[in-house]
């Protein structure tokens, strides 16, 4: 068993300094909620819509928030019996009347529709649901929120800072966040991790020896089996995995990233270096000492939010990498990148050329009938070098169809299953990029993500 050191407290203290909000911060977050929850109230009221309801929830009600981040969630909350038309209908139409005092607003789906606003600054969401008497008799998704909000509050009291210190450490990571692009560690889950644990050290240690199937359910309530690496029975719904929309990988990442902390504690956990962009001569460079090939499939951006687009970026990264191995190319990895006008899917190949010529394998000599429907196959087709028997088995060398990985992505790509709005973005247009030509992208995110894929 490896042993480790305790985690020092003048670190901790050190790391809560950066990310601890200031009592100004406190005091003005505290006010803003105070302001949008009359806001709410008068615009029910003027619209004549009665029995409402304001809760706030979230990280900001619950004094888990780390400072420079300014999101409150503001629940309008409906009674249980009211029909669905009109809670969509009634919520957006108070939380327009919110928003005229806002800086910015957009419109937002999830299950139903919600209002995104900025509001003196804060990153605010205006969420209509329903006021259910348990979180196992939901009329929307979003309903159990407010359960989560009252199980959480009446038990992190004292342990805040563990929480601060447990979402720092995930950022750092780079495992924090449950959103579709990121697959890792959401607020809530991090807050039952310390709840359950008791601490941050405590959760760090116990997470350092976690396996897939790790389980963990507080009331004791489970009803269901879940297959996901990670298992946090919802304390207020036993149906549910907190941790579904955790991928492996991040799990795993996270497991490492505890034991490497825990042999040396030290800052950069929490608050790594980014990474420079790479610059033109040293990704040639990297490229010659690789001595691999590099592809970089270009297209335009769809116009959709991240939820939506990334899981139909990770369908396109799997269905390129099938493509490619499906034709004989040997693949080293895949990974994605999206900014605001370009996206890239990178591929790294041991070769991106092969030669013209393809060994087909034919069955052996004695099982006559397939033998020679094998052979009569191939024998007299002019795309083939050759035939002969070798360990008893027709063998032809017949001439290969796609004997470059960027002129097959460029002729099949668009048969794949891609996703609706990808498949659109990518119909209008694409590019394979190969190797030095990569150089032609500039946007200083993509090359710090380039400088991690080499």
């Amino acid at each position: 068993m490896e042993t480790y050191t305790s985690i020092p407290e003048d670190l901790k203290l050190a790391v809560l300094e950066k990310i601890k909000p200031t009592e100004a911060e406190r005091k003005k977050l505290t006010a803003v909620q105070e302001e949008l929850a009359s806001e709410v109230k008068a615009a029910a009221d003027k619209l004549h819509v009665p029995d409402i309801c304001v809760k706030m929830v979230g990280s900001a009600a619950r004094g888990t928030w780390l400072s420079g981040t300014h999101d409150i969630d503001v629940f309008i909350s409906f009674p249980e019996e009211t029909p669905r038309k009109d809670l969509e209908k009634k919520g957006m139409e108070i939380a327009r009347e919110v928003a005229k005092y806002a800086e910015y607003a957009e419109d937002r789906h999830a299950e139903h529709p919600y209002l995104n606003i900025i509001y003196k600054g804060f990153d605010v969401d205006l969420v209509p649901c329903f006021r259910v008497a348990s979180a196992c008799q939901l009329k929307s998704a979003v309903d159990r929120t407010p359960f989560h909000n009252e199980f959480v509050k009446t038990r992190i009291e004292g342990r805040e800072e563990d929480v601060l210190l447990m979402k720092q450490f995930m950022r750092g990571g780079g495992v924090y966040g449950s959103e579709l692009k990121t697959q890792g560690f959401s607020g809530y889950l991090t807050e039952l991790l310390i709840i359950y644990y008791g601490s941050f050290e405590k959760t760090v240690k116990a997470a350092s020896s976690w396996k897939p199937g790790q389980k963990i359910d507080i009331m004791q309530h489970s009803e269901l089996e879940h297959t996901e690496p990670l298992v946090i029975v919802d304390p207020t719904d036993p149906r549910r995995n907190v941790a579904a929309a955790l991928s492996l990988d991040k799990f795993c990442m996270f497991i490492d990233h505890c034991r490497e902390f825990l042999k040396s504690p030290e800052l950069k956990f929490f608050f790594p270096s980014r990474p420079l962009p790479v610059e033109d001569k040293e990704f040639l460079e990297i490229l010659e000492s690789r001595k691999s090939s590099q592809l970089a499939i270009v297209f335009e951006t769809p116009d959709v939010v991240d939820d939506v687009l990334y899981p139909q970026l990770y369908k396109m990264e799997q269905a390129a990498a099938s493509l490619i191995t499906e034709y004989d190319f040997s693949l080293i990895k895949t990974g994605v990148w999206s900014g605001k006008t370009e996206t890239v899917v990178m591929l790294e190949l041991i070769s991106a050329a092969l030669p013209n010529v393809k060994k087909r394998i034919g069955p052996p000599v004695w099982v006559r009938e397939h033998a020679q429907k094998f052979k009569g196959k191939y024998e007299g087709d002019e795309n083939v070098f050759g035939g002969y028997i070798e360990n008893g088995k027709y063998i032809f060398e017949v001439q290969r169809k796609y004997t470059t990985a960027k002129g097959l992505l460029e002729d099949r790509l668009l048969n794949s299953s891609l996703g609706k709005q990808v498949h659109q973005s990518v119909s209008k247009g694409f590019e394979v990029l190969e190797d030095a030509e990569i150089c032609r992208l500039k946007d200083q995110d993509f090359r710090v993500f380039l400088r991690k894929w080499v």
